[in-house]
């Protein structure tokens, strides 16, 4: 992608709690540095529980989880019924590729806030408590032998703001060449 794109803001969630899904909400704040304010993962070194445990000054790459809404109509085809927040993201998007964006990629949501994307997320077996089977459509290996990610991409705040659905998202490739997503 070498010229900016752009898509909206189908839906924001956060959870104070480490919950599986994240309550759908009229509008969520960006804090620059450590995410969604009053979301539990919200941190400037890693918040997911299992990652605290293997060492808590890491830094926060999660900061802010959005998924594509258009994984939502896939996976209705294969009888799994997903709204916004159930798979857990802060943001569902509609209109971007975000499984094709750039690492270092940045989004600008609304007015104000920006996101840089650090990879994709690396879904749990949490995800199958949602709807049975789900995670074989999420998680997959293709012919060639490669894994396969569809649960979104994960990022952290550059500038802060109010995100809300209907808001615009512009997409700005970052300079230089394309680096593919890597789970974080």
């Amino acid at each position: 992608m070498t010229e900016s794109s752009s898509g909206h803001v189908v839906g924001v969630s956060r959870d104070d709690a480490h919950r599986f899904s994240k309550p759908a909400r009229e509008s969520i704040t960006l804090i620059a540095g450590i995410g969604v304010e009053g979301d539990a993962h919200a941190g400037a070194t890693v918040q997911h529980l299992s990652r605290i445990t293997r060492d808590p000054m890491t830094p926060n790459l999660r900061q802010v989880h959005l998924i594509h809404a258009e994984l939502f109509d896939l996976v209705a085809t294969r009888g799994h019924k997903v709204t916004p927040g159930a798979l857990g993201e802060n943001i569902t998007t509609a209109g971007i590729d975000l499984l094709g964006l750039s690492r270092g990629t940045r989004l600008e949501l609304g007015g104000d806030a920006v996101i840089e994307i650090t990879g994709l997320r690396n879904p749990c077996a949490q995800i199958n408590g949602l709807s049975e089977g789900l995670m074989k459509e999420l998680v997959s290996v293709d012919d060639s032998g490669a894994t396969v990610r569809l649960a979104g991409v994960m990022s952290v705040v550059l500038a802060g703001g109010v995100v809300r659905p209907g808001d615009s998202i512009r997409v700005i490739p970052p300079a230089g060449l394309f680096e593919p997503l890597q789970p974080v």
